[in-house]
């Protein structure tokens, strides 16, 4: 075979430090246009991003080649670094150490990206700790569970 075809889903989740609620309204959109760029640069596919004040969710497209782990540590420095620059906040803007990473299949990107377009309304009832045990427990993915955010 002369080339490579494939296609991975990836929803990926991470929050604010030390339980902070950051995220402002106001910039939010800023947030998620700079970090759509980061993700097209290194030529991957960002489907969808939203979230809340303390935490966000991107769904990527990946190509096989992309390493997961790299691509979100440049995704949270840089975006952290923008923040910070932009002087958004009166202090230091930090991104959780670590972050959630779940496949999909294709028949799951339309349910996946109605849950993600729907944050502000599904965390009206719901905490982002519960909402994060829940995907690990679907998942079946062990966790220690004092290193769950709040």
């Amino acid at each position: 075979m002369s080339s490579t075809y494939s296609q991975i889903y990836i929803h990926v989740v991470f929050s604010v430090r030390n339980k902070r609620h950051s995220i402002n309204k106001s910039w939010k959109d800023e947030l998620y246009k700079y970090i759509t760029g980061i993700i097209k640069s290194k030529e991957q596919k960002l489907i969808v991003i939203n979230g809340v004040a303390d935490h966000l969710h991107l769904l990527v497209g990946m190509k096989p080649s992309c390493n997961l782990s790299d691509l979100i540590r440049e995704v949270k420095a840089n975006s952290s670094k923008w923040i910070n620059k932009s002087n958004y906040m009166s202090d230091k803007f930090f991104w959780q150490e670590g972050f959630g990473a779940f496949s999909l299949g294709h028949s799951q990107l339309p349910v996946i990206i109605n849950y993600i377009n729907n944050q502000e309304e599904h965390h009206k009832k719901k905490t982002f700790r519960k909402e994060y045990v829940q995907f690990l427990k679907a998942y079946n993915v062990d966790y220690i569970d004092k290193y769950i955010p709040e």
